[in-house]
């Protein structure tokens, strides 16, 4: 594997050596005058704009520019970022969701908009990808790429920005009346289709500005989208080692029923065939009033409004507990009839003893049916103020406030139950498994209800945030800056739940269990058809209203945040060339209150940290078109919201007197890493580049979940008697919390390149290539104590664009890879996904379009365990075409 993935990182450094050789003489050529004028419009005029604003930046950065007024080159925010060097982004359902920056995970990427930090309160329908996760990472599905007007990838820490983000910093802009004169206007209209879902699904965007003289100018926008998506497959979960039981394994050699009395070999505790179904609509709308009363004093106040709706549907054939139950003995069978013992008839398994073939007779089934509906809405409102005081004096700042609620007000799971035999054959690599079913999973009669769960979830995140900042030109190549802010955070959140609906009355054998009358047969799913319920018939039939408990699991996060900074800007000269930086430190003090309700009480409490980040970012022009970077500085992340929550467990066992207690830990410090970046660019033509870059981070106090023993209760930090006789007199038997522990370190090289082919003759000058590659290795310690690489962190991740594009039509086709990478408890596959747009000028005001996501309608594969790397989760959510028109006035 680290062959093949030195192959593609050399391969890809070398195309982009060869695309500077290449380029080297046509760019002498055009200094010398003798080259035609190139007219930038389209994909060309953002790669050139966006180049620009990287080429005069003093901090190291990457940007994309939208192609015009509401056309950014992707449909999604997340997958145009992905086009840039160090960027890796995860999918749901096909579309872009979360963002990797330089090995690090969507929790260490801060991501602003309109100058305000973000978080988007949203969850993925799988479990092992993050169900209602508590985090610092934002969702880029909640938003159309439409609504905006610049992303930058901010990659140095400089004194002026906000502190956190340790992975970079990503800016999100919407269009602002002054971007444009007079009076403008833009539609877009798409209508596109899935081949998983083959649904109708709609796309609109208008936008309407009015300058008014760059006196004052309105400019609002909005945005609406409906689809439907299907992620389908085959998942597995909970391998363990297990014994015989009461299991028949008297068919199996003599050397196999040692090794499964042994406890040796490895059984998936279930397996199951699975699709997580979505209908999807998302509204966003914007506005934007600037008002210049003066020359020297600009007022912006910008609105943002999102919503983000889902009915889910998730569908499961699965193995109660597949063959681990089988092993372990028979279960009780429906309407209180005892099951025949299970019978395991062949077993094969790797040099892992990870079981790979079983034949079984009498093991359990199970159909799951669950329903969910999730409502994410998300507001901001923001007021900012330039104002130039003289020549030399400018002050600038902003005031907003902002809310995201995500809240599932239905997440009800409907269990049927089933005996039959199963073939289940796994394949050697962890890439597939297929199962054979002896019974007919289609017949009603061979099911009887089991069990009814219903829940709801709700959580807000609320944000007030200002800042003003001022600079002072002390001379003509010094400006020294300084500047406060204050950042409020809140986020809290509850349960409710009402569980085993039907199990007592079912395990007792008094409940009518038959599904005749509420059945549904569902046959969408590649490889077998299976039986659900009709929610609405099957609570009927069993009087079952949707009353759910008081909230639990009740927690709150109070973040408060002062800070301020100087910073020196200057500009200066090195062996006769001109060099550019800044200079910096920025302090903090953040005060946290975390506050819950565990299982037996209300706790609350408080704790406090402080510092100070020295930056240092420089430019060295060495030629008109050459320079080098450099940046060293020191930056925090602070944990994930669920590591500070007080929502844990306090328990005492009345017969043996054992004390647990399972919280979680709001005195934990924030991560801290010293970083170092050096880079080299170098710019020719109207958009080429080149450049190539290293950077190393080194992260002291990652946080790891603690398990220790036989403490004292004074260590928990909990108030005394939550639980009766459990105080500080008493010992804890097994106290479990998150804790800054370990140390990591990331070293990466950033290679990338971007040119038109303007140095071929005939139409091959119409041509052009976007490139980059990323090698990151990393390390870090597990909490097993083992070392290896930062779970989340992809070591190899390269993104290639070819395009061509006249004025009256082009074409691009994106290929980005993404190398294997792992969690915790195992890891997810390399994927290379394929994403196509064209485009074709009807006329000035008028473009037709045609985009393809996914073309290659690429598998997500998810394995657990490091070296086995047994499956986990293969999944695919099917290929994405939308056709459509951009209409400009």
């Amino acid at each position: 594997m680290h062959r093949s993935r030195t192959t593609l990182a050399a391969g890809a450094a070398s195309s982009i050596i060869a695309f500077a050789l290449m380029a080297q003489p046509a760019a002498a050529q055009e200094a010398g005058g003798e080259v035609d004028e190139v007219v930038v419009t389209g994909f060309r005029g953002s790669l050139g704009a966006a180049r620009e604003l990287k080429r005069d930046a003093t901090i190291q950065s990457d940007v994309i520019v939208a192609e015009d007024m509401a056309k950014f080159p992707d449909l999604n925010l997340a997958e145009s970022l992905q086009r840039l060097p160090g960027v890796a982004i995860n999918r749901e359902g096909g579309e872009g969701r979360r963002l990797s920056l330089r090995g690090l995970g969507p929790d260490f990427t801060r991501v602003q908009l309109n100058g305000m930090e973000v978080l988007g309160n949203v969850d993925s329908p799988m479990d092992s990808r993050g169900q209602t996760s508590r985090d610092r990472a934002f969702d880029f599905n909640i938003f159309a790429s439409e609504l905006f007007s610049k992303v930058d990838v901010r990659k140095s820490f400089s004194a002026e920005q906000d502190e956190g983000g340790m992975a970079g910093t990503v800016g999100l802009y919407t269009a602002k009346p002054f971007d444009f004169g007079g009076t403008r206007a833009a539609v877009s209209l798409q209508g596109g289709t899935n081949s998983a879902t083959e649904d109708f699904q709609p796309r609109v965007v208008g936008m309407l500005s009015h300058n008014f003289d760059d006196r004052f100018g309105v400019l609002v926008s909005a945005a609406w989208s409906k689809r439907e998506t299907e992620e389908q497959g085959y998942n597995t979960y909970a391998p363990s080692r297990v014994t015989s039981g009461g299991t028949d394994i008297s068919r199996l050699s003599a050397a196999d029923q040692a090794l499964i009395n042994a406890g040796t070999l490895v059984f998936q505790r279930g397996n199951r065939l699975s699709v997580w179904g979505s209908d999807q609509e998302r509204l966003g709308l914007t506005a934007s009033v600037q008002w210049r009363p003066a020359d020297n004093l600009t007022l912006t106040l910008d609105g943002l409004h999102g919503e983000f709706t889902n009915e889910r549907r998730e569908l499961h054939l699965a193995t109660r507990a597949s063959q681990a139950s089988t092993i372990l003995g028979g279960s009780v069978r429906h309407s209180g009839v005892t099951a025949p013992p299970p019978r395991l008839n062949a077993v094969r398994y790797d040099q892992h003893n990870s079981v790979l073939f079983a034949d079984v007779d009498n093991t359990v089934f199970a159909t799951e049916t669950r329903r969910q509906s999730t409502e994410n809405t998300f507001d901001q409102v923001v007021l900012t103020a330039d104002w130039e005081i003289s020549d030399r004096f400018r002050i600038d700042g902003h005031l907003g406030k902002e809310n995201s609620d995500y809240d599932i007000p239905v997440s009800d799971k409907f269990y049927t139950e089933a005996f039959g035999g199963l073939i289940t054959d796994y394949d050697a690599d962890g890439r597939d498994a297929r199962n054979t079913y002896k019974w007919d999973t289609t017949d009603p009669n061979n099911y009887r209800a089991h069990e009814i769960d219903l829940s709801a979830t709700y959580q807000a995140t609320e944000l007030e945030n200002g800042e003003v900042n001022a600079a002072f030109d002390v001379s003509d190549a010094l400006t020294l800056k300084g500047g406060l802010s204050y950042r409020g955070f809140r986020n809290s959140g509850y349960q409710q739940a009402t569980d085993d609906l039907l199990k007592t009355a079912w395990e007792n054998g008094t409940v009518d269990d038959r599904v005749n009358d509420y059945y549904e047969i569902f046959d969408e799913h590649d490889d077998q058809a299976w039986l659900i319920v009709d929610w609405e018939k099957a609570l009927a039939r069993y009087g079952v209203t949707r009353t759910l408990s008081a909230p639990r699991s009740i927690y709150s996060v109070e973040e408060d945040t002062r800070a301020a900074y100087l910073q020196l800007d200057w500009q200066a000269s090195l062996f006769g060339r001109p060099v550019r930086g800044n200079i910096g430190a920025r302090a903090y003090e953040t005060k946290l209150t975390s506050a819950g309700v565990a299982n037996v009480g209300p706790v609350r409490v408080e704790a406090e940290y402080s510092g100070v980040l020295p930056a240092l970012n420089a430019v060295l022009e060495v030629t008109d078109s050459f320079q080098i970077r450099v940046a060293a500085a020191q930056n925090i992340n602070r944990p994930a919201l669920s590591a500070y929550a007080m929502n844990g467990t306090v328990s005492l066992d009345a017969n043996t007197g054992f004390v647990t207690v399972n919280v979680g830990n709001p005195n934990l410090d924030p991560y801290t890493s010293d970083e170092f970046d050096l880079s080299a660019e170098w710019y020719f033509g109207e958009i080429g580049m080149v450049s190539a870059g290293v950077f190393h981070k080194q992260i002291d106090g990652f946080v790891v979940s603690q398990r220790v023993t036989d403490v004292p209760y004074s260590s928990t930090g909990l108030p005394d008697n939550l639980i009766a006789g459990v105080g500080d007199s008493r010992n804890v038997n097994e106290f479990t919390r998150p804790i800054n522990l370990n140390d990591a370190s990331v070293t990466g090289l950033e290679l990338s390149a971007q040119t038109d082919f303007f140095f071929l003759p005939g139409f091959l000058k119409d041509m052009g290539v976007v490139a980059n590659v990323t090698v990151i290795d990393s390390d870090t310690t597990y909490p097993n104590g083992e070392s290896g690489e930062i779970w989340g962190m992809s070591d190899l991740t390269h993104n290639v664009t070819l395009y061509y594009e006249t004025a009256r039509w082009g074409a691009r086709i994106s290929s980005n890879y993404r190398s294997e990478y792992p969690i915790d408890g195992g890891g997810f596959r390399a994927t290379t996904y394929v994403d196509a747009a064209a485009f074709w000028q009807l006329t000035d005001k008028v473009r037709l379009t045609l985009d393809g996501v996914n073309l290659t309608d690429e598998r997500e594969i998810q394995f657990n365990g490091a070296e086995a790397k047994r499956l986990w989760n293969a999944t695919h959510s099917g290929r994405t075409v939308f056709v459509g028109a951009n209409i400009q006035f």
